[in-house]
């Protein structure tokens, strides 16, 4: 974590993820509000669709050609094999889709398969451009590209609900942001076709092919909550519960940040035999992760039936119970993140397929079990219970491989400064009971600038961490 260029590319990254998220808040809000939980919960089935098509699309291979351009030769040859097998398989996609089409009665209801094909194809053409940016280690390319497709997106999408598009304007906006996003990319895009030959197809697939597997398992965890809740109950608990999930999201924004800005450094370390670099980034991210996972986790818990009710509307809160076994969730998502991106930075695509896989089987059973007798509260519980096992099989797998150490006494810290902040926010809505928006905000406010000012006071290596970052930037 102290190597520059890791520090600049996590705070773009970071910076990104936030800004990204930020924006998706305020849309959503706005959505929920002009649109209603059943018109949301339809665009959620039009991205959880998308989702598993466009996986069968990709076939790993995304993954692949950012491990074998990354190691830096014949990059050529593999962004161009790359290119032909997207194609094919975008084909085997979208005939897939219109095969199963006539058995999607909940998805063919809203009108959006036309938008969902065309969804296929400029997520095709835009993940081309972004796998061999990103691969090719231009880290803040892709995560700057990454922004502008989701602010296009949000823009067209505010824009389409304004004029009255419903459904079909936030898939439509989805399919121009992803077009966005590939038109950077392609300027920045250092590769350009050549001659290859049957051997980078074999190791693209020799890789592939785990990474299939494991992004499988990732796809199930990202859908089958989604799709199996529009099932057995009704667009709008699809609405509700996805509303929930997204506010949890907060918990990830630093690992997702490092996540992003390491595979690239790992994978370059793992060819280079450097296996303390590749643990003492893990231990350090882990911390860094934490210590905005486990606060927010707190104060989502606390704060939560209010976030639901004043930011998105009374229909939401409904989704309170959910919201609270999500976050928890999430904690351990941290872990799975990590660990995942070692084994795969590390060439042990494997490994991760089994620890996902086995998590992902348990997931789609347990949602099949919970959902009718518990609602989203089912599926949430479900989720739960599947990342532990996920995060608890990927720890095992990667200790075999790498030393995995946490430091405690940072750990420790953000605990006790969490706790000192819970304490002072649960005071604060138990002596005004919360009744405004504006006072909800100002609580959220005062126990961030409490928990960081504590933390940053007791936790010297973390301040300096964080400072460091900060001037890597050119803010201190």
């Amino acid at each position: 974590m102290s190597i520059e260029p890791i520090r600049r590319q996590s705070v773009i990254s970071l910076g990104t993820i936030i800004g990204l998220t930020a924006l998706g808040y305020i849309a959503t809000m706005y959505f929920a509000h002009i649109l209603g939980p059943a018109i949301l919960g339809s665009y959620y089935l039009f991205l959880s669709y998308y989702g598993v098509f466009s996986l069968i699309g990709d076939g790993g291979l995304g993954g692949a050609v950012t491990k074998r351009i990354s190691e830096g030769t014949d990059q050529g040859e593999f962004f161009s094999a790359f290119i032909i097998l997207r194609i094919v398989l975008l084909t085997v996609s979208v005939t897939a889709l219109l095969f199963l089409a006539p058995y999607l009665k909940d998805f063919l209801s809203s009108g959006l398969l036309l938008w969902l094909i065309l969804a296929l194809i400029a997520g095709t053409i835009a993940g081309v451009a972004s796998s061999g940016v990103y691969g090719s280690a231009k880290v803040g390319v892709a995560q700057i590209s990454d922004l502008l497709s989701n602010i296009v997106r949000i823009l067209v999408q505010i824009i389409a609900t304004f004029l009255g598009y419903a459904a079909a304007g936030l898939a439509g906006g989805f399919v121009i942001g992803l077009l966005a996003g590939f038109a950077l990319n392609y300027y920045y895009l250092p590769l350009k076709p050549v001659k290859f030959g049957a051997y980078h197809i074999k190791s693209l697939f020799s890789f592939s092919f785990w990474i299939f597997l494991t992004s499988s398992g990732f796809t199930i965890f990202a859908t089958a909550d989604t799709i199996l809740i529009g099932y057995y109950l009704s667009n709008a608990d699809v609405g509700i519960y996805r509303v929930a999930y997204q506010i949890t999201g907060a918990v990830l924004f630093i690992a997702t940040a490092l996540n992003t800005a390491l595979f690239p450094r790992m994978s370059r370390w793992n060819t280079d035999g450097d296996l303390l670099s590749i643990s003492s980034a893990l231990t350090r991210a882990i911390s860094f992760s934490l210590m905005l996972a486990i606060p927010v986790v707190v104060g989502g818990i606390i704060l939560g039936d209010r976030l639901l009710y004043y930011l998105y509307g009374a229909d939401f809160v409904a989704g309170t119970s959910a919201l609270v076994v999500l976050l928890v969730m999430q904690i351990f998502s941290v872990f799975v993140t990590l660990q995942i991106l070692c084994l795969n930075a590390m060439n042990y695509p494997k490994n991760s397929f089994i620890a996902t896989s086995l998590a992902a089987v348990i997931n789609i059973g347990l949602n099949i079990i919970l959902i009718p007798f518990m609602g989203i509260l089912g599926a949430a519980i479900a989720t739960l219970i599947s990342v532990t096992l996920n995060a608890t099989l990927s720890h095992f797998l990667l200790s075999r491989h790498l030393k995995i150490s946490i430091e405690r006494k940072s750990i420790g810290n953000i605990l006790i400064s969490t706790c000192l902040m819970a304490g002072v926010v649960l005071a604060l809505r138990i002596a005004s009971g919360i009744p405004s928006i504006s006072y909800l905000l100002v609580i959220v406010a005062a126990g961030s600038l409490l928990y960081f000012f504590i933390l940053f006071r007791i936790d010297a290596n973390l301040r300096n961490e964080a400072g460091d970052l900060l001037r890597s930037i050119g803010i201190l």
